[in-house]
């Protein structure tokens, strides 16, 4: 990773290096999970089923560089997408920055702690279900409304 500047998470997110806006990420994993979208209403329900590449224990990506191998819809998000991707969580640094509002004091940039956002914070560590054991996502809708920010993802 490159050199990071002080407190960059400050910066629009237009403005961050490639470096910095991989370390943005809060690393919850709440964007790898499934959600289901009504077909008529547009409404998205949420599950606590994640993506086979997510480890369900640590919330991180078994094969980041090259997930877009083995999960072709995966997202590489950007700031664009930050705009229009609808069902990023709330709690979500890019989507709090992109909004004007300050990291959550979870967030391992401000306390430090990379496991915070999993004690303190959204994190999904430990909560989730792997897709290859889940088995139809319709038994696995979810409210993450006990989550820090009391709504849903």
């Amino acid at each position: 990773m490159g050199a990071l500047r002080d407190r960059f998470w400050e910066l629009p997110l237009a403005d961050l290096t490639r470096a910095e806006w991989e370390a943005l990420c809060d690393g919850c994993g709440r964007c790898c999970l499934h959600k289901l979208e009504d077909e008529e209403s547009g409404a998205i329900e949420y599950t606590n089923v994640a993506c086979k590449l997510l480890d369900t224990k640590t919330a991180q990506c078994s094969d980041y560089r090259n997930r877009k191998a083995f999960v072709p819809d995966c997202l590489r998000l950007t700031p664009k997408l930050v705009r229009a991707v609808g069902w990023l969580p709330h709690s979500c640094a890019y989507r709090r920055r992109e909004e004007g509002r300050p990291l959550a004091d979870w967030h391992y940039l401000i306390c430090g702690d990379r496991e915070a956002v999993h004690r303190r914070g959204p994190g999904v560590a430990g909560r989730v279900v792997s897709e290859t054991d889940a088995g139809p996502l319709e038994h696995h809708i979810v409210e993450f409304d006990d989550l820090s920010d009391g709504r849903a993802p």
